[in-house]
């Protein structure tokens, strides 16, 4: 069994997000842009549940590459799609099992529409197996480190 190297990283591969708490059960993400996600403990307000932005960036990834693809061939006149799974607790902890993005796309009559319709699941197919950074983590699994930041001053 050949082993790969370690892919190189430095600036340029680096992505990041600050979070800091704003009430009780409530924080924001903060990217390096300026956008912000409101992130909830799954109460009473609207926010995003961790669980919930876990699925809407596999579905996020996933529709950002296959738009992209199909609307080469013609522009979509509906794109949606879901990401679902079952949230359990056995062994392992808690985690998520069944997920599922499912994609819903209609395009035009006529030979763009048709070509788009006919290279949806290769354009499906190329993100999951290759590009979709969300999915291909989730799936090849990665350490995830946690460490406690050094007291202020």
């Amino acid at each position: 069994m050949t082993t790969q190297p370690a892919p190189e990283t430095g600036p340029d591969t680096w992505r990041g997000i600050d979070l800091t708490r704003i009430g009780e059960g409530r924080y924001k993400a903060t990217n390096a842009r300026g956008g912000l996600v409101p992130i909830g403990s799954g109460g009473d307000d609207p926010d995003f549940t961790p669980v919930e932005l876990l699925l809407a960036a596999l579905a996020g990834c996933a529709a950002v590459t296959v738009d992209e693809l199909t609307s080469r061939r013609a522009e979509p006149l509906s794109f949606d799609m879901t990401a679902e799974g079952h949230k359990v607790r056995d062994d392992g902890g808690q985690h998520l099992v069944g997920l599922t993005v499912t994609f819903d796309v209609t395009f035009p009559e006529g030979e763009a529409g048709d070509a788009a319709r006919e290279f949806l699941p290769l354009a499906v197919r190329k993100t999951h197996e290759r590009i979709c950074t969300v999915s291909r983590t989730v799936e090849l699994g990665t350490p995830v480190t946690y460490t406690v930041a050094e007291p202020h001053g």
